[in-house]
């Protein structure tokens, strides 16, 4: 089988996914094309034109599969390559621009959603890396078909809706078993992007609380560091020093041997549709502490999660801080893995319509 692979902003997580497909899925020839996640408004909405202008030879090629995630403006570039619509053609969604929460100033842009919606109507199969996921996408579809000044018909959302599944980017394997995290010293891990829909504030404010009041713990702050970012990160690097022994961006190597130290990674996102970030760190040994909402609770026991405000959270890490035996142990995510997620994917991708 031949296959196209499409990543119109290709960040961390749609990299680390596009990769595990080619290497996971080896049976399929798998060409990849993917633009670098940068200006988003203009990759957006002119992908289509990106793509035809530096790989117009790939994309006059014949394929059997297209895959593209749910920022490739598959619509267009379809009508652009009418022989792609001949592909079996499925369409990823990492996110869902109907759901993601908005920023200071920030106001809520049609050509995104637009683009989310025609590429799933575009597509044969529509997937989505959790329930949380595909719920907040067709009811943000609902309510702004509501906004449109003339009537449309649900007939075809209801239909979309029937070729649609939930299935989460699957683990890379690890060469070795995690450790159980519970014997290492009060480490806090934070390793998200740094921006504002991860709710750094929450975080930085908790744990300047707990070290006012005398705790002692190990501060690992990593994950994809932009040039502009909130501005608590500089106060909290300097407000938390004494605490921290890693900081900033790594290097892939020192992002997993930071994770496989153990410890407690800490979410205190508004935007979470899958948390592949938590997942990795989990599957090294730490302890997840997650918000009750968004997709979290699709994958974590109770014992891991608290009610999403900040005092909770306070009170939840000086509980584990202070009798670390209090702690549930690490859960057992193997099932999240590519061994076990493979065949999952090669039904779902290798189907005939």
């Amino acid at each position: 089988m031949k296959a196209l692979l499409l990543s119109a902003y290709a960040a961390d997580s749609h990299r680390y996914w596009a990769r595990g497909l080619m290497a996971h899925l080896e049976a399929i020839d798998w060409t990849l094309i993917e633009l670098a996640p940068r200006h988003f408004q203009w990759r957006v909405r002119g992908n289509p034109l990106s793509f035809m202008s530096e790989h117009d030879a790939t994309l006059s090629q014949s394929f059997d599969l297209v895959v593209a995630t749910s920022l490739v403006d598959l619509a267009t570039l379809i009508g652009l390559y009418p022989h792609l619509g001949c592909a079996f053609r499925v369409v990823y969604f990492h996110e869902n621009q109907f759901a993601y929460p908005l920023g200071d100033q920030q106001t809520r842009r049609l050509e995104p959603l637009m683009v989310n919606l025609y590429s799933a109507l575009a597509a044969d199969r529509v997937l989505f890396n959790s329930q949380w996921n595909r719920d907040s996408f067709f009811d943000g579809v609902a309510a702004f078909l509501k906004k449109m000044p003339e009537r449309v018909a649900p007939s075809r959302l209801e239909a979309l809706k029937t070729h649609s599944e939930v299935l989460p980017v699957p683990l890379w394997p690890l060469a070795q078993a995690p450790s159980s995290g519970q014997g290492t010293p009060a480490r806090i891990l934070w390793n998200h992007r740094w921006e504002y829909d991860k709710n750094p504030e929450d975080f930085f404010t908790a744990l300047e609380v707990l070290s006012g009041s005398g705790l002692e713990f190990e501060l690992v702050v990593m994950g994809q560091v932009f040039r502009h970012r909130p501005e608590v990160f500089d106060h909290a690097r300097s407000r938390l020093a004494r605490h921290i022994t890693c900081w900033g961006h790594q290097t892939r190597e020192r992002y997993l041997e930071e994770l496989g130290k153990g410890g407690i990674v800490v979410s205190t996102a508004w935007h979470e549709f899958q948390g592949l970030a938590v997942m990795e760190a989990v599957q090294h040994g730490c302890v997840p502490l997650v918000p009750e909402r968004l997709c979290f609770p699709e994958y974590y026991a109770r014992a891991y999660r608290y009610d999403g405000s900040r005092q909770a959270l306070i009170t939840r890490l000086e509980q584990w801080l202070m009798s670390p035996d209090s702690r549930p142990a690490s859960p057992d995510i193997s099932s999240w893995a590519w061994p076990q997620m493979r065949p999952r994917y090669q039904a779902r991708l290798q189907s005939t319509k």
